[in-house]
């Protein structure tokens, strides 16, 4: 599971994604499906760039934040601990690891928008990390259907 971020003409949004991969490895490419029925993804049409980040499980709460509320509805980086990164981008203090990919193409995937992300920079994580996936947020309850 990642929580995606961007900043679109100065609004900020972020959402809980589980439909993304790297998809090249020469040239570096990172696929995000954002659901076609989510506040980060009409924040994305704007936007020219898109972080990706992963945490541990030890941060599940701003994980839940990002996936079980919507930005229709708060805003969820007066609830969180944050700073500007690349491109301007919120950046997620409390994330494992992240990284800023350039949008080079949006296409449909059905009722998701695919973002093709170059990434552009980003900070790995320091030591091997027990991830959030999909089982633990598996009875949460979205923001927004999906």
């Amino acid at each position: 599971m990642f929580v995606v971020t961007t900043n679109g003409d100065g609004v900020l949004a972020g959402c809980l994604v589980g439909f993304a991969s790297q998809t090249s490895i020469n040239p570096p490419r990172f696929l995000v499906g954002l659901s076609k029925r989510n506040h980060t993804l009409r924040v994305a049409a704007d936007a020219t760039h898109l972080a990706v980040h992963v945490f541990d499980r030890e941060h599940l709460e701003v994980v839940k934040l990002f996936g079980g509320h919507t930005g229709d509805k708060i805003n969820k980086f007066e609830r969180c601990s944050w700073h500007r990164g690349p491109a301007e981008l919120p950046i997620l203090d409390d994330a494992a690891a992240w990284f800023v990919g350039k949008v080079i193409d949006r296409f449909s995937l059905g009722d998701h928008v695919g973002h093709l992300l170059e990434p552009v920079a980003g900070s790995p994580p320091e030591q091997l990390e027990h991830w959030v996936t999909f089982s633990d947020v598996r009875d949460m309850e979205p923001g927004h259907e999906a």
